[in-house]
């Protein structure tokens, strides 16, 4: 699968730019390509690659797996990347005035890629029957009742169907793409079927030992994206690399990258439980990896922070609850507070923004502490001793703990400060963000105020966004009835006509979809019209459409997913606008996509993630029939096992998209993002 994991993200326009990158694991890259920050001080930690096999020829480029720190080249993200940077995009500066030498990573696009997901929901969308597009459903969000669906897979299809059909492909091969996608489709169907002996943590655990460094930590993953408890055990032992888990891979160690894999795999059984026991194991193993100081890899200690990150004790909850959130910040905000240089606070930078996802937004002794220590580390003047990510980290939080209240105001004031005079250009952009977050009237008119006269190329697209998400969250607090923002919405549009810079329009486009300000909709049609040559603002403004809820657009976007067969991430885009307009043509014409012309590895990609978006019943017939179509390239089965996977996913979310949303992907390790094969790169 390592052909396949950063598929998704093949923007053509990067495509030109650098040489198509390796994949693995699945199938899609989420974001930014050179974030992979350099080796913490005092030590490398052992990353080492995958010793089985490259797969060279049809099926893909070959697999190698990184060596240790790894600088890939640029790439876009999932749902219509970012083209490559332009002039007018201008470059971030490193410390010591060294310049980047891969993509501007301050894009609002990798912001959007790596959060768009709760706002996409679009499964919550295609699985209600008798959709009335253009609607103000969307705005109910997730909690939208899906009684009655006609479109999502029964649990007979899934475990009678689906299971049996997986399960036969992967006893049937050792190919490690079809390997890979069928163990990750098992694990987001997260069921047995007793009935014809199919247990699925069977088929995971004796590939635990496979020589394939993929295979392995696959297994290992697939476990935890399982949410099965009974994983739990076996995970632990993995994390500490127990003896137990030394047989398990048959090696004299567990290499760092399935411990990491495996601790990642831990906090999604932990955040899938009510069981609060099941919930302190986890912890307490994860803990163990930050109290190690034997521990050199960066990458294990990363998985750590966010495995308890994922645990979700309810701060409301009863006494054992109560402990179990009191230890796990008390494990973070020890490692927190640690000397150490640049290179470990690229570590450490997680820690904010898990103690801001563990308390939640609010008020109280507990969260005060928190945002009065992020306040001061949204250090304006830029202490040259401390990594910039920490600041980001510290902005980012802020906007998940803070509240639009008289006793928060302090906080918005500083964001707003930094946004305006602060040194570090992604600190301030995710300043911009938080303060969408934190919301609230005064919020909304600040963010009003810096948008007209905002350097265009640059702060426009981020307030931009900001202002549509604070819409949108505002829309979705009042409920169905509640209006658009007019004054908000003006003022995007008049940007959106006004403005050449095809980078910010495509905000324009996505933010006014946020704010369901449907006045734009024909703007936006006849945008599409007259760009649609222009992959990535084509692709957005589809998203736009859909986001508003404009079914008139849907002849329009049919045409686009026509035209699109060597465009793949316009063709994903234009596909899960149509499925979030409640189009079931999609449906027939992905099928045509994906079974006739070439067989290239980002049309696939964007074919299956298309159909994972949409998750559509009618779907698993024809996806059946490719997965075991001999006639068909080995890339094009194992991506039918990914779709099948994404179809019949228990979740309406991507399973990593819990990871993925509010996090600092600019202190990203090679496990989590690397376009290559890290967790946030899979589908």
């Amino acid at each position: 699968m390592k052909n396949i994991l950063m598929a998704g993200l093949l923007a053509s326009s990067v495509l030109l730019v650098v040489p198509t990158p390796v994949l693995a694991h699945g199938g899609q890259y989420r974001g930014p390509g050179d974030v992979v920050p350099p080796n913490p001080g005092g030590g490398g930690g052992r990353t080492p690659g995958p010793s089985g096999p490259s797969t060279p020829g049809p099926s893909g480029p070959s697999t190698p797996g990184p060596s240790g720190p790894s600088t890939p080249g640029p790439a876009g993200p999932a749902t219509g990347g970012p083209a490559a940077p332009g002039a007018a995009a201008g470059r971030p500066v490193t410390r010591g005035g060294i310049a980047d030498t891969g993509p501007d990573l301050t894009r609002w696009q990798f912001w959007w890629e790596f959060n768009k997901d709760p706002f996409l929901n679009l499964k919550a969308t295609i699985h209600k029957p008798n959709i009335v597009t253009g609607s103000d459903e969307f705005f109910m969000g997730a909690g939208v009742s899906a009684a009655k669906d006609t479109l999502r897979p029964s649990e007979t299809d899934i475990v009678e169907k689906v299971l049996p059909e997986l399960k036969r492909a992967i006893d049937a091969t050792k190919q490690r793409d079809i390997t890979s996608s069928v163990m990750v489709a098992m694990a987001k169907i997260g069921k047995n079927n007793e009935g014809r002996g199919i247990k699925i943590l069977d088929v995971f655990k004796p590939r635990l030992s496979s020589s394939d460094q993929e295979i392995k930590e696959t297994a290992a993953l697939a476990m935890g994206i399982s949410q099965m408890s009974e994983s739990v055990p076996d995970l632990i032992a993995l994390v500490k690399d127990a003896p137990e888990a030394r047989k398990m891979v048959d090696k004299a160690e567990v290499d760092d990258r399935t411990r990491s894999f495996a601790a990642y795999g831990l906090g999604l059984v932990a955040y899938a439980t009510s069981d609060v026991d099941t919930k302190v194991k986890a912890f307490e193993a994860l803990k163990g990896i930050l109290e190690d100081t034997k521990i050199s890899s960066r990458n294990v200690r990363v998985a750590a922070i966010n495995g308890i990150r994922l645990l979700r004790p309810n701060p409301e909850g009863d006494q054992k609850e109560q402990k179990l959130l009191s230890d796990a910040i008390d494990a973070l905000w020890a490692y927190y507070e640690k000397k150490a240089g640049q290179g470990e606070q690229l570590i450490q930078a997680h820690v904010p923004t898990a103690v801001s996802a563990l308390l939640g937004r609010g008020s109280g002794k507990q969260r005060e502490r928190f945002k009065e220590q992020f306040l001061k580390d949204l250090d304006m003047n830029g202490d040259l001793r401390r990594a910039n990510e920490i600041t980001q980290s510290a902005a980012l939080a802020l906007g998940q703990l803070c509240e639009p209240t008289k006793e928060d105001a302090k906080y918005s004031k500083a964001l707003l400060d930094y946004a305006a005079k602060g040194k570090d250009q992604q600190t301030r952009y995710f300043s911009i963000i938080s303060l969408a977050f934190i919301g609230g009237n005064d919020n909304r008119n600040e963010l009003l105020k810096l948008f007209g006269p905002a350097r265009q190329a640059m702060e426009k697209p981020w307030i931009a966004m900001a202002l549509g998400v604070l819409a949108y969250n505002d829309m979705k607090a009042k409920g169905p009835s509640a209006l658009p923002d007019e004054e908000l919405g003006r003022a995007l549009l008049k940007e959106f006509n006004e403005v050449r810079n095809p980078e910010v329009v495509a905000a324009m486009a996505v933010a006014m979809g946020l704010a369901n300000y449907k006045a734009a909709a024909e703007d936006l049609q006849v945008m599409l019209e007259k760009k649609k040559s222009v992959e990535e603002l084509a692709g957005y403004v589809c998203i736009g459409l859909a986001l508003m809820g404009h079914d008139r657009a849907v002849t329009d976007i049919k045409a686009v997913v026509d035209e699109s067969v060597r465009k793949p991430d316009l063709l994903k885009q234009a596909a899960i606008a149509l499925g979030k307009l409640g189009d079931k043509s999609i449906v027939e014409q992905l099928e045509k996509l994906l079974t006739t012309g070439d067989a290239n590895l980002a049309k696939l990609s964007a074919i299956a993630t298309a159909y994972g978006y949409i998750g559509d019943k009618r779907t698993l017939d024809p996806l059946t029939k490719l997965l075991f179509d001999e006639s068909k390239t080995e890339l094009a089965r194992a991506f039918a096992a990914v779709a099948l996977g994404n179809v019949a996913d228990k979740e309406l979310l991507p399973w990593n998209s819990k990871i993925a949303v509010g996090l600092n992907y600019r202190a990203a390790v090679e496990t989590l993002t690397n376009q290559v094969n890290g967790i946030l790169d899979i589908l």
